[in-house]
């Protein structure tokens, strides 16, 4: 695997065609002036020891010299192999609510980006821990399996919407559920895992997956995104809000944050309660049981030992350099005998 240390400085390799287009019209001026000096026989003859082909092959090297430094500069480093790393930590499982409630504006720019942003926090801040997410509404799925693939966890992140279940409703119960039989079994590294929720239309059995997860040695937090006052949930049509959802009465839906249910949630399963505001995601005391956690070791695979190689390239361009000072621009001694008319 190749990456570069600074890969801005790649941008200057355009200086090459640059430089191509530099030779060749300074050779068309030089050729017109000749031109119009003499006829090209009395040229011939008055010039008899002139390459036509050398000023091109110092072109080709006076590029790869240039081309070389270029990509020395840029730091080239190659990982030599690809090896099982131990790393020590532990288990989170995050459960983040992706019912159309979350889209209530009362968190700028909403409960639901303002929770996305709040986990890119939390994996920024991981080290050595594996993270996986579960999804829920009406329904939950895995959105991603427990890695220690931060990059991955990022991807995934950006692409959960409201739009991912279609089941309306907040399916708590069956995301912990679903979460706690995500964790490896065989894995004796501490496991948590944090619910993301305005805990609004809970249906039922949360407390109890919580018990069941606490009785298998994993901690249920829970952090609260929404305002006790409440707000309505805007429909957008695009970008443009074309109004709020309304009950069958025709009255505007107002969804407010349901913090008894949460905290009892993660009373049940031996956590903690937070609730997020627009200035603080209640990350804080994540990260504090994060520390307090048992860790384990464990094994990912990544490409190890990456090692500078621009040292090849500065050889190359010292010998592409050593070319182009070797070549003149006259023709050679075994050029004129072997084709005298060339």
């Amino acid at each position: 695997m190749l990456k570069f240390e600074h890969i801005s400085f790649l941008w200057a390799l355009t200086l090459i065609p640059a430089v191509i287009a530099l030779f060749w019209y300074s050779r068309y001026r030089r050729k017109k002036a000749l031109h119009n000096f003499a006829s090209s026989q009395l040229i011939e003859i008055l010039m008899p020891d002139i390459s036509k082909t050398k000023p091109a092959w110092r072109l080709f090297f006076l590029c790869l010299a240039l081309g070389s430094v270029i990509i020395a500069a840029a730091g080239p480093k190659i990982g030599t192999r690809l090896e099982e790393v131990k790393r020590e930590g532990v288990d989170l499982m995050i459960c983040i609510d992706v019912s159309k409630s979350m889209l209530a504006e009362d968190y700028k720019p909403n409960r639901l980006k303002r929770a996305k942003r709040a986990i890119q926090k939390l994996v920024d801040n991981l080290r050595a821990d594996r993270i996986g997410m579960v999804v829920f509404a009406g329904e939950a799925f895995v959105q991603l399996p427990i890695t220690a693939d931060y990059a991955a966890a990022k991807l995934f992140l950006e692409h959960i919407s409201t739009d991912m279940v279609s089941t309306q409703g907040t399916a708590i119960g069956d995301a912990i559920t679903l979460a706690t039989q995500s964790f490896d079994e065989d894995s004796e590294a501490g496991k948590a895992i944090i619910v993301i929720s305005d805990g609004e239309d809970h249906e039922g059995g949360a407390e109890e997956a919580a018990r069941a997860a606490r009785d298998q040695g994993i901690t249920v937090h829970t952090i609260g995104f929404g305002s006790v006052e409440g707000a309505p949930i805007p429909i957008y049509r695009g970008k443009q809000q074309i109004g709020y959802v309304k009950d069958r009465a025709g009255q505007t839906v107002i969804t407010k944050l349901n913090s008894k249910m949460l905290e009892d949630l993660a009373d049940a399963g031996g956590g903690k309660y937070v609730r997020a505001t627009n200035t603080d995601s209640g990350l804080g005391f994540i990260f504090d049981e994060i520390a307090k956690m048992e860790t384990a070791e464990f094994k990912s695979e990544m490409y190890t030992d990456y090692e500078n190689r621009f040292q090849y390239f500065l050889a190359l361009a010292l010998l592409a350099i050593t070319a182009y000072r070797l070549i003149g621009v006259k023709r050679s001694a075994l050029s004129k005998k072997l084709n005298p008319q060339a």
